[in-house]
């Protein structure tokens, strides 16, 4: 046992096997200086305080502080033992290991149910997108198609509601005022918007939205949505093609024909600022629509989701 002075206090070192290593000693009962050796240490005129002897404990042994721990807290249960696994059966397997591993086996799903997604498809006229949309729309569920407001006249086959909302211009331009419409433009001398609220409606529900819009739309919601939307770029597979599906519809002028072609010759240019292109090719719809789905389902499974918010 030695004692060592360490400015005003004394510490007392004591063996290993002792329960506490060291004391520190404020104060010793003496009224008078040391001047004497003690285990080999020399001390000169060191003065003890009249106060009553007050150890200060330090530095416990590591033996005690495990021993400690463990007295601490007696209810500790202990685990199950694991069974043989060839002999037990799951239940019994399974809370078996729980006990051992601590806690119990969480059922809930490991990757939350994915964002519902907003897919913007555009191209040029001619195209093919809403033979697209049509088919993909009732291969898919939960899948809702956007319909667009327009101040274009309507054609034969079309159906209002369904295929636009076809409004005056008037109307338009009242609901360009209200702010109900989450981009809009002029094409081809007629006014194109996308409403806000059916998007709100539809997502809140949990369905996917398509997204229906020319070039210079695709343009506007790539500013407004940026990474929080998928775009694709329709296309048909030559120029050629795509010029015949305008000459067959049989709903333009000559003069809005060369506008038409003149027009999609520019927006195909444009491509590359999209996401993904799919190739609608003449009597290959199907394999169009399949592209589509693959690309909807690898946008679900990414790890970091789209999260769009209107």
């Amino acid at each position: 046992m030695l004692l060592n002075v360490v400015g005003d206090y004394y510490l007392l070192d004591m063996p290993p096997s002792s329960m506490f290593r060291r004391l520190l000693c404020t104060s010793l009962p003496s009224h008078h200086h040391f001047n004497h050796h003690f285990n080999h240490h020399h001390f000169n005129h060191h003065h003890f305080n009249h106060h009553p002897f007050k150890p200060i404990f330090m530095n416990p042994s590591p033996h005690f502080s495990s021993s400690s721990s463990k007295m601490s807290n007696p209810r500790t249960p202990l685990s199950i033992p694991i069974p043989s696994i060839d002999k037990s059966n799951r239940s019994e397997l399974l809370r078996a290991l729980e006990s051992s591993l601590g806690s119990s086996f969480n059922s809930q799903p490991l990757h939350p149910n994915p964002n519902p997604l907003i897919i913007v498809i555009s191209g040029p006229s001619g195209v093919g997108k809403d033979a697209v949309i049509t088919r993909l729309r009732s291969s898919r569920r939960n899948l809702h198609f956007v319909v667009t407001a327009t101040t274009r006249p309507m054609r034969p086959t079309e159906i209002d509601g369904k295929d636009y909302h076809f409004v005056t211009k008037d109307q338009f331009l009242a609901m360009v005022e209200e702010d109900e419409l989450l981009e809009y433009a002029m094409v081809y001398g007629d006014y194109k918007g996308v409403p806000k609220q059916q998007i709100r409606d539809f997502m809140g529900k949990g369905c996917d939205i398509v997204l229906r819009v020319d070039i210079q739309g695709a343009q506007t919601l790539k500013k407004v949505l940026g990474k929080s939307a998928v775009f694709v770029f329709l296309v048909a597979e030559s120029e050629m093609a795509m010029v015949e599906r305008l000459v067959d519809r049989k709903t333009e002028t000559a003069e809005s024909l060369l506008v038409r072609i003149a027009t999609a010759r520019e927006e195909v240019k444009h491509m590359k600022n999209f996401d993904y292109v799919v190739v609608n090719a003449k009597g290959k719809l199907d394999n169009a629509v399949k592209l589509m789905e693959s690309i909807i389902d690898a946008e679900k499974a990414k790890v970091m989701q789209r999260n769009a918010i209107i």
